[in-house]
């Protein structure tokens, strides 16, 4: 059987693998288990080492699945905005440095104790160093606790994490011992060391400029063609290209990627490509994780028991006291702090990259190599049952927090009103109210359950749910109602939630809150038509008063406003087209301020509107503004 699927028998190969996951991962899921952990189970139950379904040691079934990493890495690089970046500086440089320096060093310390060479010895703690970023990632999304304090650090180290490799893989040509003689051959694999070295770096350079100067202007002829399917092909190209330049290379294909997707974060195709991979992502994710507990290596684990869980205990042990030591300097809460080391103990998928490349450039030996495949195998395997523990055992002991609540089902909705807002802060709830004050029932729902708790014990009727799920939608009346509010924050959370209801609720009338002029630029792109911003009605409104302070007449004041509202809003969607050209933006935006000043200068001088306005405004009521009454 192991046979015909590491041969011709694709669809065989693929009904196995797919009935696996099928099959396992709801039954972890119904246990608490969680779907990563489903994918592991079900891999080493079809693994070449249990009942045998697929292939020699795993390793075909790793290659194609590692692609789910590298479209994964690719829509990391998309987010990260440099905003974002900058806003994260402290926590990617502080917290993710010190992590893998502090890591890496004791890990050399026990590889020297040992008895492994240096070289050997660098190259293994440099591997263990790294954590799982496909499974952290996976994990805490599914748990609801990426936005957590605890979620938020895990993520700034495998950020750094994964930058870190490219450095890793450039070192490791230097440290090699022996002239390569296994391993698939490359580009550059006949070169000098030191000449190897730099061709890495020219690759690395050479995705940066083709991401910034070629891959852009390509997506915006494909944009103009309006064929949705070829520009997801393009997508799918981008990633496969980059993947086997960095291949060619002797890099992995995953970190070419991640800097294609950094370099496009500020592109305006940004949201489309990552509505695009999602779902290829999510699939081919799952892949990887069977195929990681089907390259569990049980007949080594068995050879050598003792000291292949000691290593893999050792390693967990080791990385979970040096983060919570590192959160605790960073001033991470109790609770954050055991989530945050819990998260990251594990060794990663870059792990298996850097032990291939050492393989290849012969700095240590095979059996090494293959002990420290089967711990990082074991250790990202044992990752979701540490996430349980933490869970189940360590959160709902601590007091000096707030441990997560059971996972909560969404509410079920007992209303079906015409008008539907997302948000109970400030802003959602004034409009509710004023929608309420003129006879207009809305239906609330939020996605902050601690939130939910409250605005109930304050007796609002706000039901729990996430917006951007359909299902979620249709119980909340989506089908019947005309009206879909939006008063959310979070622009990503917003982006899906367009999506969400163009897709599959396509009559509503989506009314959405902006922070800014940027993220109006956004939803005008997304080809939305109802779009406000944060505070530019009550900045016109201060302005209006301080008009009338300082004596203009109060219908003159109120008209001034109007008109100014009218012709930023209006100049707000002509600049839009030209948001991508940044010297154009400026003096199409200059030559509009320009425009708007000439405006209201001459609403001002206009003689025959003043006399208009004098009918409006008494007398005594301009002295009383003039005067501060």
């Amino acid at each position: 059987m192991a046979a015909a699927g590491a041969g011709s028998d694709f669809l065989l190969q693929a009904t196995v693998f797919l009935g696996a996951a099928v099959v396992c991962v709801p039954i972890a899921k119904r246990v608490g288990l969680g779907s990563v952990l489903g994918y592991l189970i079900a891999g080493m139950l079809i693994g070449p080492f249990v009942i045998g379904f697929i292939g020699e040691d795993g390793e075909d079934i790793m290659h194609f699945a590692e692609f789910g990493v590298v479209i994964m890495l690719f829509l990391i690089g998309l987010e990260l905005e440099p905003e974002k970046l900058w806003r994260l500086r402290k926590q990617i440089l502080g917290v993710g440095m010190t992590q893998v320096l502090v890591t890496a060093a004791i890990i050399f310390g026990v590889g020297l104790a040992l008895g492994l060479i240096w070289q050997s010895a660098l190259a293994v703690a440099l591997a263990l160093a790294l954590s799982s970023t496909a499974i952290v990632l996976q994990t805490l999304s599914e748990k609801g606790l990426m936005q957590s304090e605890g979620g938020q650090s895990s993520f700034s180290v495998l950020l750094f994490q994964d930058i870190a490799v490219i450095p890793i893989l450039a070192l490791l040509p230097l440290l090699a011992v022996r002239e390569v003689t296994t391993g698939s051959k490359t580009l550059i694999s006949d070169l000098p060391m030191g000449l190897q070295t730099l061709v890495v770096l020219g690759a690395v350079v050479a995705i940066i400029l083709a991401g910034k100067f070629l891959i852009a202007p390509i997506l915006t002829v494909i944009a103009k063609s309006r064929v949705r399917e070829l520009f997801t092909g393009a997508a799918i190209l981008i990633v496969v290209s980059i993947a086997y330049l960095m291949q060619q290379v002797g890099l992995s294909a995953a970190l070419g990627t991640f800097l294609a997707g950094v370099i496009l974060a500020n592109s305006e195709y940004r949201h489309e490509l990552e509505a695009d991979l999602e779902p290829i992502k999510g699939l081919l994710l799952g892949l990887f994780f069977i195929a990681v507990g089907a390259s569990i290596d049980f007949k080594l684990i068995a050879e050598n028991p003792i000291l292949i869980i000691a290593l893999t205990l050792g390693l967990l042990a080791v990385k979970f006291a040096v983060l919570f030591v590192i959160g605790k300097i960073f001033k991470l809460s109790l609770n954050q702090n055991f989530l945050f080391a819990f998260s990251l103990a594990q060794a990663g998928e870059f792990g298996f990259v850097i032990f291939s490349f050492v393989r290849q450039l012969g700095i240590s030996t095979n059996e090494t190599l293959s002990i420290g495949t089967v711990i990082v195998a074991l250790s990202m395997t044992l990752t979701p049952l540490l996430f349980i523990i933490d869970e189940k055992l360590i959160q709902p002991r601590l007091c000096d927090g707030n441990p997560k609540e059971e996972e909560r089902e969404m509410d079920s909705v007992e209303e079906n009103n015409k008008v539907i807002i997302a948000g109970f802060g400030h802003f959602g709830s004034t409009v509710g109210r004023f929608l309420r004050a003129n006879g207009i029932e809305a239906t609330f729902i939020d996605n902050d359950p601690d939130q939910v708790n409250l605005l109930r014990r304050l007796g609002f009727k706000v039901y729990y749910g996430d917006a951007t799920r359909p299902d979620f939608l249709l119980s909340a009346g989506a089908d019947d109602a005309k009206v879909f509010i939006s008063t959310l924050t979070d622009p990503d959370e917003n982006y899906q939630l367009v999506e969400t209801l163009e897709k599959f609720y396509p009559h509503l009338t989506i009314m959405m809150r902006a922070q800014n002029r940027y993220d109006a630029y956004e939803f005008i792109e997304m080809g939305l038509e109802n779009i406000y911003r944060d505070s530019l009605d009550t900045s016109v409104r201060m302005g209006v008063d301080v008009l009338k302070k300082l004596g203009r007449r109060a219908y003159t004041s109120r008209r001034a406003g109007l008109t100014f509202l009218k012709n930023d809003e209006k100049a707000m969607w002509e600049l839009a087209e030209h948001r991508h050209d940044k010297e154009q933006y400026i003096s199409e935006a200059r030559a509009r301020i320009q425009y708007q000043e000439e405006v209201m200068e001459y609403e001002m001088s206009h003689k025959e509107q003043q006399m208009v306005d004098e009918a409006w405004d008494s007398e005594p009521l301009v002295q009383d503004f003039s005067s501060g009454r």
